[in-house]
C-alpha cells in the first residue's frame, strides 16, 4: 500500500479533493494532533494529523473527503453519508481501517 512521500504531496492531494468538491481552503496545516485525525473550521481552515502521512493513501483520502464535506454538510447525516459513498464507495471499510480494525 502506498504511503505519502512528503507533507507537500499530502497537501497537494487535499487541494485536488478540494477542487473536485468545490471547496475553498483558506489555510491548510499538517501537524501532530493528540486526539483527532483532522479538524476544520467554518472559515476554511483545515488541520490534519501528521500521523496520516504514515498511512495508506486510501485511508488518508477518507479523512480528507470527510473533512472537506463538512464545509457544506456540518453533520454525519444521510446527505453526508451519501456524498461519502458517491466519492469513495465503501467508505465504511476505510473508516474501519482508520479505527484500527484492519491493517493499514
Amino acid at each position: 500500500m502506498a504511503s505519502w512521500k512528503s507533507k507537500e504531496e499530502f497537501k497537494d492531494r487535499v487541494r485536488e479533493w478540494a477542487l473536485k468538491l468545490n471547496t475553498d481552503i483558506q489555510h491548510l496545516t499538517v501537524r501532530p494532533m493528540k486526539t483527532k485525525w483532522a479538524s476544520c473550521t467554518t472559515k476554511g481552515r483545515l488541520t490534519f494529523n501528521s500521523q496520516l502521512l504514515d498511512m495508506g493513501k486510501e485511508v488518508a483520502d477518507y479523512v480528507i473527503v470527510h473533512e472537506l464535506l463538512h464545509f457544506s454538510v456540518p453533520n454525519h447525516g444521510k446527505l453526508w453519508k451519501s456524498l461519502m459513498r458517491a466519492h469513495l464507495g465503501d467508505y465504511e471499510a476505510l473508516e474501519r481501517k482508520l479505527k484500527g480494525n484492519n491493517e493499514w
